[in-house]
């Protein structure tokens, strides 16, 4: 064993540029960072040393303090569970359905007659605004409101006066069951309910649930777990992997509590894996188009990466990466099929420079495999004896 602990920090939607086949998705010219540096003044000096802005062109730059490179995806879409899976080793060629013009009558219907609900809304919402336009006739009528965030989701709002919480997850479990059919094929379903008075409606953060599906194949986090390592997990990761492979979750609401609650962990005496994802990326300022309000994000990432490197030990090693694009500069609202950055950082590290691109995110799920000496993944081929 290499390394006793590996940190891999997901940067959602922090892509760097489009794939080979980005023309197949619509997404020629995508470039999440590119685009923001382009248009914002991006102050990121703790990021730039790590090689995080050479990742861009793949530059060969000598003074930096980590091993850096991009990792083109080959499953297929451009959705968070897919990148996630194949970055811990699992094929995948079918990509999940998104549903941005809202979901199809037979979904719709469906959803009525498990619940014997109403149903409202039916449109893609990256914030609470769609419970303000609703949330009385919801109350009304005690329907249920039926909305998407851009990503494969099927969120369900109601109102906890007129639909309990604990009905509200029995209605999400049955339709968890029925978006299970191949042509409707939604990554996950999310139970939402709100609270309050017209005008004045807000969501209880802490009663989401999220009903995800099962990794379709055996993935790096299950063999770590099998050979009775800790494969901790903060934020939506083990909502992604339907809590398979995880033997310690810990929920966080936005970025600044995920990163907290890294740090904390790092603190920790353990060995294994600790894997986090920093939404707001993607659901705040990707979805959104909201070009400053991601770069100032990337800036408080910035703020945050000497704090972590200083609590990191020898015999660690800190991974950061993406899962797929959403460039904020591009039209629609949807993910864009992009390139990821990858960077790895160790204070045992002598020659750090640029590693030749990953042909798949799985390298990285390989690396991990090969220095705990576990089960290596189908796809991806580990740099571990690269990194010196």
């Amino acid at each position: 064993m290499k390394f006793k602990r590996v940190f891999l920090m997901v940067l959602d939607s922090l892509g760097v540029g489009e794939t080979q086949d980005a023309v197949d998705y619509g997404d020629t010219g995508a470039n999440t960072l590119g685009h923001i540096k382009e248009k914002y003044d991006l102050f990121i000096p703790n990021l730039k040393k790590i090689g995080f802005l050479d990742t861009l062109n793949m530059n060969d730059n000598p003074n930096v303090d980590a091993y850096y490179t991009i990792a083109k995806p080959i499953n297929a879409g451009k959705d968070s569970l897919n990148g996630h899976y194949e970055m811990m080793g699992i094929k995948n060629d079918i990509p999940f359905k998104t549903f941005n013009q809202g979901f199809t009558f037979d979904i719709l219907n469906g959803i009525e007659q498990v619940t014997g609900r109403r149903v409202l809304g039916n449109k893609c919402c990256q914030d609470d605004s769609i419970i303000q336009e609703l949330g009385l006739r919801a109350q009304n009528y005690g329907a249920l409101i039926i909305y998407t965030s851009a990503d494969s989701d099927l969120q369900v709002a109601a109102h906890e006066d007129c639909i309990p919480v604990s009905t509200l997850y029995e209605y999400c479990e049955r339709i968890r069951a029925l978006t299970l059919r191949e042509e409707w094929r939604v990554g996950r379903v999310i139970a939402r309910p709100f609270t309050g008075t017209e005008g004045h409606y807000k969501f209880i953060h802490s009663g989401r649930k999220d009903y995800s599906v099962k990794p379709p194949q055996k993935s790096v986090l299950d063999s770590l777990v099998e050979h009775k390592y800790n494969v901790i997990g903060i934020g939506k990761i083990n909502d992604i992997f339907d809590g398979q492979g995880i033997n310690k979750q810990m929920k966080a609401s936005n970025n600044i509590e995920a990163i907290n609650k890294f740090t904390d962990i790092i603190d920790k005496n353990f060995t294994g894996l600790c894997m986090v994802n920093l939404s707001d990326f993607d659901s705040m300022y990707g979805h959104m188009r909201d070009v400053e309000g991601y770069g100032r994000a990337i800036e408080e990432l910035d703020v945050e990466i000497p704090i972590i490197l200083n609590k990191l030990d020898t015999g660690d090693l800190l991974i950061i990466t993406a899962d797929h694009g959403n460039d904020p500069t591009f039209p629609g609202t949807d993910h864009t099929r992009e390139n990821v950055p990858v960077i790895m950082y160790s204070r045992d590290f002598l020659e750090p420079k640029r590693l030749d691109s990953f042909n798949t995110f799985a390298n990285i799920g390989a690396t991990i495999a090969d220095n705990f000496e576990v089960e290596m993944p189908p796809i991806g081929e580990s740099v571990l004896e690269e990194l010196k």
